[in-house]
């Protein structure tokens, strides 16, 4: 039995291109008249008392401990330790998106929704599962993925994760993601992730493949799909070729086709070096989308939130807007951004050296945090353990066949050294 307040988002959903993307769960999630909204309420009306939510308040606000509070010296006890609103602080959110359109500037004019904060950007993917992917649903994604993505789907929503082979020679595979789509396209709706700068591999397309990419897109929805583009642009920013698009997909696919809802995950969490903080963000956009429409999605979202970890951290949004307000935060970022050009410099003269490698090649990288090695004679797992055991080096093995290093963590005068253990482990194995 649907809740006749999902039945009221859905009738609004429903002639648009996200009625049919809405998973089974989607259907029946709303954002209850409950707690919350009535705390909402009195929060504006209560001028006597506000005796609706579960704080301890002195003078009208939160109470802080001492030891709790002296840790936070620039933020009130409300900044520091008061619920945040189920979609974020609606201050943080509106700067978030000036911020997306100053980043993309193709998004001036264009109309997408405001900001739902999320805790971190993998409950954002979780949300996103929760909302438009039933059981044995289908979620397209490039191979290889961060593995992740692989328990979010298959684990916990118990759909199908359909990868297609990335790469073709040095670039993106767009013969490979036409195909898929034009597939998948048959099925009448169509979920793809796009993660650039993509992990494991560290690779975003260049101008003309992020063109081609979006006329495929274009084209799966021209032909009657309803598509959904998530964009997990997690490591945005962190472009550093001459020739790489520089704008998210998601500027691009805002207004591309009616049956194209594209959603854009993203957050300070990487691009501004905040790792813990868990804090996210996920924006909509479809062409023909409606205030309305957003709305009745935010509405949706808010239901998975509240029904999972009720808000995101509070303190964390109240820094992150003290920090967009600084001046200042452009150049420091700026100074990390050419700190892990370097290395990026590094490691790429380094691996172009060892072109034809027989043992080891790199997978296309040119942006993000992290590059790639597929292993063509020797176990990813086995190369991973051995430069643990002999090396005392660190890396990930994605797959039997693809080795993940994070240069983002290796300090610049150690890569050449690092490196080279890497390729002396795997031709040490490859000679056993």
């Amino acid at each position: 039995m649907i809740h006749a307040l999902a039945q009221e988002l859905n009738t609004v959903l429903d002639n648009t291109a996200l009625g049919p993307l809405l998973s089974d769960l989607g259907r029946r999630m709303f954002f209850p008249k409950g707690i919350i909204a009535q705390s909402a309420e009195a929060k504006e009306s209560g001028r006597t008392a506000n005796a609706t939510i579960g704080m301890a308040c002195m003078d009208g606000s939160p109470v802080t401990l001492p030891s709790i509070q002296k840790h936070l010296p620039f933020l009130t006890g409300p900044e520091a330790v008061a619920y945040a609103p189920t979609a974020g602080n609606p201050k943080l959110r509106e700067m978030w998106k000036q911020k997306l359109t100053e980043k993309n500037p193709s998004l001036a004019g264009k109309n997408f929704s405001l900001p739902i904060v999320v805790p971190g950007l993998t409950a954002g993917i979780s949300y996103l599962c929760d909302l438009f992917i039933s059981e044995n649903d289908v979620l397209l994604a490039g191979d290889p993925s961060w593995d992740n993505y692989a328990l979010i789907i298959k684990a916990r929503r118990n759909a199908q994760f359909l990868q297609f082979p990335m790469f073709s020679g040095k670039g993106f595979n767009l013969d490979a993601f036409r195909a898929v789509m034009n597939e998948e396209s048959k099925m009448g709706k169509i979920r793809v992730l796009l993660n650039f700068p993509q992990n494991p591999s560290g690779y975003s397309p260049t101008k003309t493949e992020a063109r081609e990419i979006c006329s495929i897109i274009y084209n799966a929805a021209q032909k009657g799909a309803s598509v959904m583009v998530w964009c997990d642009d997690a490591y945005f920013g962190l472009n550093y070729e001459p020739e790489i698009e520089n704008e998210s997909l998601f500027a691009f696919l805002a207004d591309i086709h009616e049956r194209v809802v594209a959603v854009k995950i993203d957050g300070p969490t990487k691009e501004d070096y905040i790792w813990g903080f868990r804090t996210g963000f996920l924006t909509f956009a479809g062409k023909g989308l409606t205030e309305e429409h957003y709305t009745a999605l935010s509405k949706k979202v808010m239901g998975i939130i509240r029904s999972s970890v009720s808000c995101a951290s509070t303190p964390s949004q109240s820094i992150m807007i003290k920090a967009l307000e600084n001046p200042d935060l452009k150049n420091e970022k700026k100074a990390l951004r050419d700190m892990l050009e370097r290395r990026y410099r590094k490691v790429r003269s380094f691996v172009d050296a060892k072109e034809g490698h027989p043992i080891l090649e790199p997978l296309p990288f040119n942006s993000g945090y992290f590059m790639s090695l597929r292993c063509k004679t020797v176990s990813a797992e086995i190369l991973r353990r051995k430069l643990l055991s002999s090396y005392g080096i660190g890396t990930i093995a994605i797959d039997n066949e693809t080795l993940r290093i994070a240069f983002s963590s290796i300090d610049e005068d150690s890569i050449d050294t690092i490196y080279k253990a890497i390729y002396k482990a795997a031709e040490d194995l490859a000679n056993e």
